[in-house]
């Protein structure tokens, strides 16, 4: 069982760990330009998270579906969960684009972004807003290799995508003085790369199973509900999960131009501590899935158990190398040393942080490859509402302190519902 989780952990781990290495790179680029601009990629990108996060159920549902499916031995209704999100992932990428400038402007209120930075903030929306299509069909594409238990082609999906996007958007900025319209042409590319190279990687080793999909199947309303019931479930959990990080980064900008620029750092290296973590969470995905599709109660149980020990050791090595090199990373996405300062003086929160987060999102990958999707939405809602209240109370007595005590403890909520839902429902979640 190690060797499977490890398998399958591996390539998702390496390739997780690509997507953070992007973003800090993105803002370590524009903290060479000017503080103005590590704010407005930060809100920008933020507003691309909070929109293509909550439709990270195309990935999510995909994963759990085809993993049961996989266990099953069914292929054709492996083919017939890809068709389907591929529809769902099409018609939202419409969506988007058609309702760009609203969203657009929601952005700019809920994050309360500054006269000053909105038209850096537009300039990067306008450009990538166009990437939606082979963003959430990537999405889909890489949640079904997951439940199909290959995590090697996501890796070089990832791979090449993400080092094509470091390289044009280098050229864009530095070279061509783009600005941060470099970064977003560089990330637009990149993302149809990425998408051509999935098709060919499904045309060429699983041919067979899209051979079995039928229109008159496709569509099947109660099958094709089903799917739609599942993802609705995940897009509402998802929904709060990013409005706590907008949340978070709308705050930051109300306590001032420099502490956002420092929350926005920081939150680089809870990205880097969740994605790597998310390599176990991924692998606990396809396992649960594939056991539960096998009705392998004993196998189930015992992919949950080593996934949380593999997580967890994951979790203490980040905890170790922030507490150690926490400064020494700081100073690679800026140079301003007041920034420096004031950043080292919150590196406390980043150290204790992956202990507290690394369970719920091992139990993310569980709930997934059960598709308890119910419970995961609910879950996720109480812990939400709880931090939003603890929110306001804690930064009236710390101030910045006092986000990050409030982040913290609702990371930490949302395992401990997590299992004790599990356990009061002795697995039976739904």
């Amino acid at each position: 069982m190690n060797k499977e989780i490890l398998r399958l952990a591996i390539p998702n781990i390496l390739s997780n760990i690509t997507v953070p290495l992007l973003s800090s790179f993105d803002t370590g680029m524009m903290g060479h330009l000017s503080t103005a601009h590590i704010g407005a990629v930060g809100l920008a990108s933020m507003i691309f998270n909070f929109i293509y996060w909550n439709f990270g159920f195309l990935r999510m549902g995909t994963t759990g579906m085809t993993a049961q499916a996989y266990g099953r031995n069914d292929a054709g209704e492996s083919g017939l969960v890809l068709g389907r999100a591929m529809l769902v992932a099409g018609a939202v990428a419409l969506v988007l684009i058609v309702l760009g400038e609203p969203l657009l402007r929601a952005g700019f209120y809920l994050m309360n972004i500054g006269a000053e930075q909105q038209p850096l903030v537009r300039r990067y929306f306008e450009i990538r807003i166009w990437a939606a299509p082979a963003t959430l069909a990537s999405y889909a594409f890489i949640g079904w290799f997951f439940g199909m238990q290959n995590a090697v082609f996501p890796l070089l999906i990832s791979v090449v995508v993400n080092v094509v996007n470091i390289g044009l958007s280098y050229y864009l900025v530095f070279q061509a003085g783009w600005g941060i319209a470099g970064v977003a042409y560089g990330t637009l590319w990149a993302q149809y790369l990425g998408f051509g190279l999935a098709v060919l990687l499904i045309s060429l080793r699983y041919r067979s199973y899209l051979s079995q999909v039928k229109r008159h199947l496709l569509l099947k309303k109660d099958a094709f509900l089903q799917f739609l019931n599942i993802n609705r479930d995940i897009f509402i959990r998802t929904l709060f999960l990013t409005f706590a990080f907008a949340f978070f980064h709308s705050q930051s900008s109300l306590l001032g131009k420099g502490v956002l620029a420092i929350n926005v750092i920081l939150l680089n290296f809870l990205n880097w501590m969740s994605y790597g973590v998310d390599g176990f969470a991924f692998a606990t995905e396809s396992l649960v899935g594939k056991y539960k599709g096998a009705e392998d109660e004993v196998r189930l149980h015992k992919a949950i158990r080593l996934s949380f020990t593999w997580g967890m050791a994951t979790a203490l090595i980040f905890s170790l190398g922030y507490a150690i090199f926490g400064k020494a990373l700081l100073s690679v996405f800026t140079t301003d040393s007041g920034i420096l300062n004031q950043a080292t003086s919150y590196l406390f929160w980043i150290v204790i942080l992956p202990i507290l987060a690394t369970p719920s999102y091992i139990w993310d990958g569980i709930y997934i490859g059960l598709t308890a999707s119910k419970s995961m939405r609910n879950t996720m809602v109480v812990a939400c509402v709880s931090y939003i209240l603890l929110h306001y109370v804690m930064v009236q007595i710390l101030g910045n302190h006092g986000m990050w005590l409030a982040f913290c403890i609702f990371m930490g909520m949302r395992g401990i519902l997590q299992y004790g839902l599990f356990r009061y429902r002795k697995g039976a979640v739904a």
